[in-house]
């Protein structure tokens, strides 16, 4: 089930892309982003609610709040970054520099989450980085 979301995931993020681009001219893209925030949390509490599952914020436990806390300071961060590129580059350049966002989670989750770093996923990294290469050059 996990393949399906991450499909679904992908799918929404290209979604994102081409929406962004055309919906960010003549918008500053910090105000675009904020924009988009605000859309983001709706859904996000909207879900929350719809699944009744609010009142496990008490559940949340402090070292928790503070991972949640720096992961949405990164993603608010990644958003601001994203927007601003949008709007200066071309979609069809930025999305597969952004993508290689998967070549530095990997080296991140192999030194800060000791997970296993393959010769699959050493090829899969050096594949992203050169398709990056050549969509960008």
């Amino acid at each position: 089930m996990w393949f399906v979301f991450a499909l679904l995931s992908a799918v929404f993020a290209a979604l994102t892309s081409i929406l962004a681009k055309a919906g960010i001219e003549g918008v500053d893209s910090n105000l675009a982003t904020a924009v988009r925030t605000v859309v983001v949390v709706f859904l996000a509490w909207g879900m929350v609610f719809l699944t009744h599952k609010q009142g496990g914020i008490a559940d949340i436990s402090k070292k928790s709040w503070i991972f949640l806390i720096l992961s949405g300071l990164a993603t608010g961060a990644s958003w601001l970054c994203y927007y601003r590129a949008l709007q200066l580059g071309e979609v069809s350049k930025v999305v597969p520099v952004d993508k290689l966002s998967v070549v530095i989670t990997l080296i991140l989750a192999f030194v800060f989450l000791h997970e296993a770093f393959t010769l699959k996923s050493l090829i899969g990294c050096l594949l992203i980085g050169i398709g990056t290469l050549v969509m960008v050059l």
